[in-house]
């Protein structure tokens, strides 16, 4: 009877480990650099203190616990393309296009909903050196609740969470050419479902903040036939001071249980604002501008190894755009360049 069993064993076994393995080869999504915010990536493209940011939910939940409006935006990106080779830019799960919507967003109080294309790729290639045609596209949206929390008795704290849900899809062909034909290598089309959490915490004293961020600290991703994955965790800690319009943040960002991957950023923002008169409504008319600088890097080593950070922003009203420009090494024909607009209520 054994050995019926060792047979079906086998039949069942040998194909599993003759399947080609996923390409992707990390899910590492809460990474500085693909900040949603503008209003983050000027500020050293971390933001854990500043809750005047429509985006700031994302970077942390708590944020929302004091909000007391509503609004909608969206940010959108530019960027040059990255000089990667095709097994580079299949590897990364976090990869968009070089223009591309970004964010979207939609606060009322102290609840938010957001949707968020984390990757979109589609590369094609051939290698002629193995006479080889490649092509590989993956997509993942995710869609995200998030919650403000705050207790009278502790007014100076707040807690927040993100509850975020992931689905999307990999198609990827390898195919040998042979002559003017092509022989199929390897074929890979599979649908991925998961859901991920964020905790946050702010504390304020003064005009000091401080804060702390716990990303994907619970996540799973599920796919159709290959092995469930878990998100890469990541936590980031910060503290503001405040003195007029004038702000001073200091921030730190790594990884839980791996190889910490540690950034330090440093931010400062300004603004000024003033009251135009609106002779049709006899009020007036509030509206601004905003300025900031930052930079972050994991040892401030060399220029190459630090992203400097620029934004601004003006609001007229119920109107808000916000831009930013974050560059490493100073060298603009690398940089990425994302804005933002909404209106509020």
């Amino acid at each position: 009877m054994k050995y019926p069993l060792s047979r079906l064993l086998c039949l069942i076994l040998i194909p599993l480990m003759a399947q080609r393995p996923l390409p992707i080869s990390s899910y590492d999504y809460a990474i500085p650099e693909k900040n949603v915010s503008p209003i983050a990536m000027g500020s050293a493209a971390l933001n854990l203190t500043n809750a005047q940011d429509p985006f700031a939910a994302y970077s942390n939940p708590a944020l929302l616990a004091n909000n007391e409006h509503s609004h909608f935006f969206f940010s959108f990106r530019l960027s040059d393309s990255d000089e990667l080779d095709f097994w580079e830019i299949a590897s990364i799960s976090n990869a968009l296009k070089d223009k591309q919507f970004k964010y979207f967003t939609a606060v009322a109080g102290k609840v938010g909903f957001s949707y968020q294309p984390v990757s979109s790729i589609n590369i094609s290639a051939i290698d002629i050196d193995a006479h080889k045609s490649l092509y590989y596209d993956y997509n993942l949206d995710k869609v995200q609740l998030s919650l403000g929390i705050t207790d009278k008795n502790w007014p100076h704290m707040a807690l927040g969470l993100n509850l975020k849900y992931l689905s999307g899809r990999l198609v990827f062909l390898e195919e040998q050419i042979i002559g003017s034909n092509l022989l199929r290598i390897h074929f890979i089309d599979d649908k991925v479902k998961g859901f991920s959490s964020d905790l946050g915490y702010t504390y304020q004293t003064g005009n000091t903040t401080f804060a702390i961020t716990g990303y994907d600290l619970l996540s799973g991703l599920y796919w159709e036939n290959y092995p469930n994955r878990s998100i890469q965790r990541r936590i980031a800690s910060a503290a503001e001071y405040s003195s007029g319009t004038s702000k001073t943040s200091f921030g730190i960002q790594s990884k839980i249980a791996k190889k910490p991957d540690t950034t330090y950023h440093i931010a400062y923002t300004n603004g000024v604002s003033w009251d135009a008169k609106s002779y049709a409504e006899a009020a007036n008319i509030g509206q601004g501008i905003d300025f900031r600088v930052g930079m972050y890097s994991h040892d401030f080593y060399g220029a190459d190894n630090i992203n400097v950070t620029l934004g601004g922003g003006y609001y007229y009203q119920l109107f808000r755009f916000d831009f930013s420009v974050n560059t490493r090494g100073l060298k603009l024909s690398e940089s990425e360049l994302l804005f933002s607009l909404g209106i509020g209520f």
